[in-house]
């Protein structure tokens, strides 16, 4: 079915980079890398820098159109907290090569954090998903264990998504992409933050309050009022959101001395006879 092989064309809108390319950022210190796989595909990633000394790194797993050309705007986000980021273009976008599957990018991003584990140790890495990266992301966060996982515009699965604009074709069948973020949540063991705008025409708000509820212990939402897919980081408290995720530590509380098992009841009690 055409459909089938189409959906490469479809889901993916990648910018392509000649290899002689050089990344220019303003006030921004990077680095240019390449890792081959063992299939022989060329991987090409940007490692920002933190001014001062990194407190850890953010893999930041970009959507699905472009290249890091554009995407590394976002690194500022993290390097002002002292982190470092290091961004990837997978097969097909910017300098990478290869050919894309979901089976080869999952393993393509693994040998990534392997390589990043090798330098931070993994309770100083940070992994955010954006939108087509959040699936990505959340498989990343199952196998590993890093010191938490930022989902930001995340799907239930792409399955789901491509369901509501083609309703009536089999796609269970025959997605190629299915990313089930839902099923990899069930398996991250580490503090999860979901950050959606409740103005999200591509995935609707609700998609996240439903993925909050897979590990509610560890889960915590964050909602942009008015935010919609492609403009979050234009609101303000999207970014005192961003600044409370980083900076915050975890914090142990005694629940018995809370009012967790209060009642609050409208109900009068019986007279007694």
């Amino acid at each position: 079915m055409a459909l089938f092989y189409l959906q490469d064309f479809l889901l993916f809108k990648p910018e392509k980079l000649d290899e002689d390319f050089k990344f220019a950022y303003e006030n921004q210190d990077t680095k240019e890398y390449f890792l081959e796989t063992r299939d022989g595909a060329k991987l090409n990633g940007l490692l920002f820098k933190s001014k001062n000394q990194p407190k850890g790194i953010v893999l930041y797993l970009k959507g699905n159109s472009k290249s890091i050309k554009g995407w590394g705007k976002f690194a500022v986000d993290f390097t002002r907290h002292d982190y470092s980021v290091f961004m990837v273009d997978y097969r097909g976008f910017g300098k990478s090569t290869g050919r894309r599957s979901q089976k080869a990018i999952k393993r393509d991003l693994q040998q990534i954090y392997n390589k990043l584990k090798e330098r931070t140790p993994e309770e100083h890495i940070i992994l955010y998903g954006r939108s087509l990266g959040s699936g990505f992301a959340a498989k990343l966060a199952s196998m590993n264990n890093p010191k938490m996982l930022i989902l930001d515009a995340p799907y239930y699965s792409l399955t789901k998504i491509t369901a509501r604009y083609m309703p009536f074709m089999p796609l269970s069948l025959l997605i190629k992409y299915p990313l089930p973020t839902h099923k990899w949540l069930r398996y991250v063991q580490c503090p999860i933050h979901i950050i959606h705008g409740t103005h999200d025409k591509l995935i609707p708000y609700k998609t996240s309050v439903k993925l909050s509820q897979i590990k509610p212990k560890l889960t915590r939402l964050h909602t942009v009022i008015g935010g919609g897919h492609k403009n979050l980081n234009n609101f303000e408290s999207y970014h005192k959101m961003m600044a409370e995720i980083i900076n915050s530590k975890p914090v142990d509380i005694d629940y018995s001395t809370t009012s967790i098992n209060v009642i609050h009841s409208s109900k009068k009690p019986k007279a007694k006879a």
